[in-house]
């Protein structure tokens, strides 16, 4: 099964459930969603972080140290500089699904559906077109 076919079957009691609030929380700052959303092409300093979230280093380093927390990005030194990455596709994925569901809340039709390739034809399309 692919990894984008998965289905969390885990039940309410679970013993994430608290832990997934926490990374519900931690990405419900904008500064932190677009980080993430900068760092899907690959891994960039601080420095370049804070150039294109444009706030300032500090700051940035600040939310990438909560990030580190959760474990949604890891960190390569190399000399002085920091170089950050996302851990895994999860942390991009949350933010991409709920970006989609930032469209369908201000956009008639989002954007994601205008580029959505259409189903393929139903392999019996041919015998309701002929009735």
């Amino acid at each position: 099964m692919s990894e984008d076919k998965k289905v969390c079957s885990l039940g309410v009691d679970s013993q994430y459930v608290e832990m997934a609030a926490e990374v519900f929380r931690l990405l419900s700052d904008a500064t932190r969603i677009r980080i993430v959303l900068a760092l899907r092409g690959g891994e960039l300093s601080v420095n370049q972080l804070a150039e294109v979230v444009e706030k300032t280093p500090t700051i940035v380093s600040q939310h990438l140290a909560k990030m580190r927390w959760a474990r949604m990005v890891a960190v390569r030194k190399d000399g002085t500089r920091a170089f950050y990455s996302l851990t895994d596709e999860h942390a991009r994925r949350l933010v991409g699904e709920a970006v989609f569901q930032a469209e369908h809340a201000l956009d008639e039709t989002p954007a994601h559906h205008e580029t959505a390739m259409p189903p393929p034809p139903s392999p019996h399309q041919h015998l309701l077109e002929e009735r």
